[in-house]
């Protein structure tokens, strides 16, 4: 008994220390500095990177998914922006942007982005190219503000109904969401961005150059609002889908659709396979409904892309060859 009693002092002071180094972390560490600069829409600051001079090309909107930042887009930004105006943003909560205290509805992210445009200046036409999520947060813009959009790519989009086809039901699961909230708590008390200091860990992320890459690590070390934001994120997804879903057919506008062949790492193949799942299945749905994406206007093409959900891109050769056709896209709207 005086062994576990000791043992539990010295596990306790080890925590009280970890705590207190960590809180000390949060106090001191500046930590990062946003790339673009912070706009005031309605008391929300929202962070924005502007590049590339306005001219008669229509100016790209550059929309990331449920995950993603301003950082996934640079390759497609650097390899366009000395032909076309660029914006990048992040919505309320996520990156650099701070989180707003208003009601969040389904047409809340559209028109806040609408505002944020009008803010910095920015005028029609649009082409909204959207990743994973971004798709369908699009897909809501564009219903609300038709006369402005004039194009529409999707990269490797999520669909309206994609819980309801694939044997994924939801953004994140129950263990996952668990896992993030108590993340969020270690990051909150400094402990995530004291780890991130003496650990030589560097995740991997896909042919990003290593500033962007140490932005992100920066970012998602300093507290835990990254992971709080992915909660948000989950516990909002179904209405934006759902929105998503009701908003009105593309007609003739020019849509380009771009589709990762590899959907799911090996881990979760085993995961699949164990539970009686065919994850080549599961592929084959996620291609269905990406086809259907495509027949929203009859004036879109679909091209198929040998990479994941993620390099489709943050890998530079696959950003090089949707950047092309992006541009050609936009020269023939002008």
């Amino acid at each position: 008994m005086k062994i576990f009693k000791w043992l539990g002092k010295f596990l306790g002071i080890i925590i009280l220390l970890l705590v207190l180094a960590g809180l000390s972390y949060r106090l001191f560490s500046s930590g990062p500095t946003a790339p673009g600069k912070l706009v005031d829409v309605n008391g929300t600051k929202l962070h924005i990177r502007a590049e590339g001079e306005k001219n008669e090309l229509p100016t790209l909107i550059l929309e990331s998914g449920a995950g993603g930042d301003t950082e996934m887009f640079h390759w497609i930004a650097e390899n366009l922006k000395n032909e076309v105006r660029i914006i990048r943003y992040d919505r309320e909560g996520k990156g650099f942007s701070e989180e707003t205290e208003e009601n969040i509805t389904p047409e809340f992210y559209a028109k806040q982005l609408h505002q944020l445009l009008e803010k910095n200046g920015e005028k029609p036409p649009y082409i909204l190219v959207g990743h994973s999520m971004g798709g369908p947060y699009n897909r809501i813009f564009r219903d609300l503000y038709p006369n402005e959009v004039k194009g529409m790519i999707f990269l490797d989009a999520s669909h309206p109904e994609q819980w309801k086809r694939l044997a994924q039901k939801e953004l994140y699961d129950k263990n996952k969401a668990s896992f993030l909230k108590g993340v969020s708590f270690l990051g909150d008390i400094g402990l995530t961005g004291l780890y991130s200091q003496i650990s030589s860990f560097k995740p991997k992320e896909d042919d990003l150059p290593e500033d962007c890459q140490k932005r992100n690590r920066e970012l998602t070390a300093h507290s835990g609002k990254v992971y709080r934001r992915f909660l948000k994120e989950m516990a909002i997804n179904d209405t934006i889908l759902y929105r998503a879903g009701q908003s009105r057919d593309l007609d003739s506008l020019p849509v380009l659709v771009f589709t990762a062949t590899e959907q799911y790492r090996e881990a979760q193949k085993k995961k699949y396979r164990k539970e009686g799942i065919d994850p080549e299945k599961q592929v084959q749905i996620w291609f269905e409904m990406q086809k259907e994406l495509k027949e929203l206007s009859s004036n879109s093409e679909q091209f198929i892309m040998e990479s994941n959900h993620g390099s489709i891109i943050t890998k530079k050769e696959n950003a090089d060859k949707i950047s092309k056709k992006i541009l050609l896209m936009a020269e023939e709207i002008k």
